[in-house]
């Protein structure tokens, strides 16, 4: 009678099964190392009591439903019959069927769902970073007094900064590791996005979000590819499209603290009137603990082993491997299952080693000047091997889908707000009250001013004392003995009026608020210089709304998206996600109410999820894991440029026409929908 505690014998060379793993061992594949001990019936552990093999009877046999181990080991042999038809088959391609082998062995539990918490509070900080600006700005630029041109450069300069550091993170987790480079990058971010907090400055403040984009550019390219290489088939599609879903929790939890923090102007403090922190750069602190938390997680996360075999590092691999396996298992209550792999055959690596130079030789700055320069120059191959026969048509696709992706939806991003708040514009000035050759004489007006204009008047010995003025306009007026105190002005100015002998003390009235006026025997007095924040400015509360609506639609697409993923495929989720989404833009010339334009942008955001997780899964597919992370970085640089020209052209059209970004975003929804048709279908393809 066979013995029930032995193991079947598995192995792709013909070698021993027995060897040892590393660098020596068999022909070829890896083996699994058969256990042929005896066991006494009164051996067995308490974590098997109860569980005994040939007495447990598998719920759907009855029902002709295969077992899940029969599945695997059917889909196993028809990968390794395949195998056997291909003689030429290369080290690589070996390499990526006995990897998936691996996994599927090792199987998919508290391991990855441990490593889909940290890597995606790292994908959360990126959400976050993206809305970080938009809503300081409001704040920011009374704090800092900026033009229009300075608040439309601190909205891009992110965007730029993620951009770059796409592209630099992206091709050094090709070459020095997904855990280390992920590390750095959001050490970078973190540093930077502190130092931003303090920053009084305009410049410094730039300089600061500029550097903590870069850093936080490179969670996208390296999170993707760093989780994908842990999942085995089945579970890939699902999972990664699972991981996005943070994404969307960033948003959520930027809307939700800004609106809990920014409006709270007494949590901040001030040392004189040259250091001032106010609550919107508490907000920018509260932003960073997602990457924090993150990076601490990652200090106790291995290197992607996928990687560690492309550069032949054996040994450290089969340690992580053994180790996801045993986690797993364990937590499963099945600690006696043993990692039965003995030998992993990685290709060898001739070429793309970096240069080491002895210490003896050189200055320390040689040295690290001669690796720095090999490692761009590894990485430019790199990126240009992206253009090569095998990867042209695939990268030609990538990039146009990823770009008009990113332009329709940063575009609509950026115009969807806008619209709102030039709705709200010109139902404000439809509401504008105007006075027409009023004389006022001896009076003290103690009552704020908003949303007036004021032609023709006479104002004689009058006194305005502690008000404020909104959007209030002088037009041929007439002060004269007047005398202004504590006022506080918002968008008012005086034009073409004549000012005699009246004195403004205490104001924020500059003479640039006077347009072509007479200013005869007139006094400014302690004028209030610079810009200031107002503590009982009514915030506008919809910003966040808006913002909170778009993300928490993205919900039902997450979870949409997640489930069919490898029922339908990703191909045919981004096509129709982004043929779908061009719909709902066209839908956009029958809103003509701010309820309606949030309607469809809730749609809108709740559809294109979808095509954004189709993306993100397949670009990880078809790529090989010694360009998937540097083939990452560059499409989602391409992404952010994108997302630069879209928010730009997009808000250069607010409140002259609709019609033209419109019909942009949905020919570019189009364009690429039709071209995302054409790629090949990586459903059931094994990571490359």
């Amino acid at each position: 009678m066979a013995d029930p505690y032995q193991n079947n014998v598995y192995h792709q060379g013909g070698g021993d099964p027995y060897g040892t793993y590393g660098e020596g061992g068999g022909q070829g594949g890896y083996g699994y190392q058969g256990e042929s001990y005896p066991q006494e019936e009164d051996a067995a552990s308490d974590a098997t009591e109860g569980h005994d093999d040939e007495e447990q009877m598998y719920e759907g046999e009855y029902q002709g439903i295969p077992h899940p181990d029969e599945v695997k080991a059917a889909q196993r042999a028809a990968r390794a019959k395949a195998r056997q038809a291909q003689a030429g088959a290369t080290e690589l391609e070996e390499l990526a069927e006995q990897y998936e082998d691996i996994m599927e062995d090792c199987g998919h539990g508290r391991f990855q769902w441990t490593l889909f918490i940290v890597l995606g509070l790292a994908l959360m900080a990126d959400g976050v970073e993206c809305f970080v600006v938009g809503f300081v700005l409001p704040s920011a630029e009374k704090d800092m007094c900026l033009s229009n041109g300075e608040k439309g450069m601190l909205g891009l300069i992110v965007f730029l900064g993620m951009m770059v550091g796409a592209f630099i993170w992206g091709g050094m987790a090709d070459k020095l590791g997904r855990r280390k480079c992920l590390i750095w990058a959001l050490t970078v971010n973190c540093v930077f996005a502190f130092l931003s907090s303090f920053a009084q400055g305009y410049g410094f403040f730039l300089f600061f979000r500029l550097f903590s984009g870069i850093g936080i550019g490179g969670s996208v390219p390296i999170v993707y590819s760093y989780f994908s290489e842990f999942l085995q088939m089945d579970k890939r599609g699902e999972h990664l499209s699972w991981l996005c879903m943070f994404w969307m929790v960033g948003g959520i939890y930027a809307s939700f603290t800004a609106w809990g923090i920014i409006p709270r102007y007494g949590w901040g403090f001030s040392m004189g009137t040259e250091f001032q922190f106010h609550s919107w750069r508490v907000f920018v602190l509260v932003c960073a603990l997602p990457a924090i938390t993150s990076l601490v997680g990652l200090m106790f996360m291995p290197e992607s082993p996928r990687f560690l075999l492309e550069n032949a590092k054996h040994d450290e691999a089969w340690m992580i491997l053994k180790n996801v396996h045993d986690t797993n298992w364990r937590a499963k209550g099945q600690p006696e299952k043993v990692f039965q792999v003995t030998h992993i055959k990685a290709p060898k690596t001739n070429e793309d080693e970096f240069i080491e130079i002895q210490s003896a030789t050189g200055t320390a700055i040689q040295r690290w000047a001669v690796r720095t320069l090999t490692l761009c120059k590894l990485m430019l191959k790199n990126v240009a091997s992206l253009l090569g026969p095998e990867l042209r048509l695939s990268t030609l696709f990538m990039a146009i889908i990823w770009f008009t992706m990113a332009f329709s939806y940063y575009g609509l991003g950026v115009w969807f707000p806008d619209m709102i708040k030039n709705l709200q514009q010109e139902e404000y000035e439809s509401k504008v009250k105007v006075f027409h050759r009023e004389r006022v004489e001896r009076f003290h007006f103690n009552f704020s001013l908003e949303n007036q204009i004021h032609r023709e008047g006479e104002y004689i010995n009058d006194k305005f004392i502690n008000i404020e003025m909104k959007s209030v306009k002088f037009e041929d007026s007439l002060f004269e003995d007047c005398y202004f105190e504590d006022i506080k002005s918002t968008e008012t100015i005086f034009v073409n009026c004549t000012i005699r002998s009246t004195v403004f003390y205490n104001t924020d009235l500059y003479e640039e608020k006077f347009i072509d006026c007479k200013l005869e025997n007139t006094t400014f007095l302690h004028n209030k210089r610079g810009c200031h924040l107002d503590i009982d400015e009514e915030n506008d509360v919809l910003i966040y709304l808006v913002s909170f609506l778009g993300s928490l639609a993205v919900l039902p697409g997450n979870i949409i998206s997640a489930l069919f993923m490898e029922k339908i495929g990703r191909v045919k989720i981004i096509g129709l996600s982004m043929l779908i989404s061009a719909g709902c833009t066209f839908f956009l010339f029958l809103s003509f109410s701010q309820a309606a334009i949030i309607a469809w942008q809730c749609l809108f955001c709740g559809v294109s999820v979808a095509a954004w997780n189709g993306i993100e899964v397949i670009t990880v597919e078809l790529y090989p894991a010694s360009k998937r992370a540097t083939a990452f970085g560059v499409l989602n640089a391409l992404c952010k440029l994108a997302a630069i020209l879209g928010s730009s052209i997009f808000a250069s059209f607010v409140g002259v026409t609709k019609v033209v970004p419109i019909l942009l975003s949905c020919a570019a929804l189009v364009c690429g929908g039709l071209v995302a048709l054409k790629l090949p279908e990586t459903r059931e393809k094994i990571l490359q």
